[in-house]
């Protein structure tokens, strides 16, 4: 029974720090008081949601804290480009 205990408290606490650490999406002002450090971009998306879903993981993986789109295309498959931010 404390097994089961445990696995679900580390379950819950590796949950929740992930959350914490995920890139979120700012606009150009919110922007202002950052550190530019790359452009992210993304190919092959359905819908806008995708694309920004695409977006935001390429941002999480370099380590940024945030992301802001300058950028997306729909021909044929959509795809964009973001600058990320920590």
């Amino acid at each position: 029974m404390k097994t089961i205990k445990y696995a679900v408290a580390a379950i819950a606490l590796s949950t929740l720090s992930f959350g914490a650490f995920a890139a979120q999406s700012i606009n150009p002002s919110e922007a202002q008081n950052l550190n530019k450090v790359g452009v992210v971009s993304a190919v092959g998306a359905t819908t806008l949601d995708g694309l920004e879903a695409k977006l935001a993981a390429k941002a999480q993986e370099a380590g940024a804290s945030a992301y802001s789109i300058t950028s997306a295309n729909t021909n044929g498959k959509m795809s964009g480009t973001a600058v990320i931010y920590k």
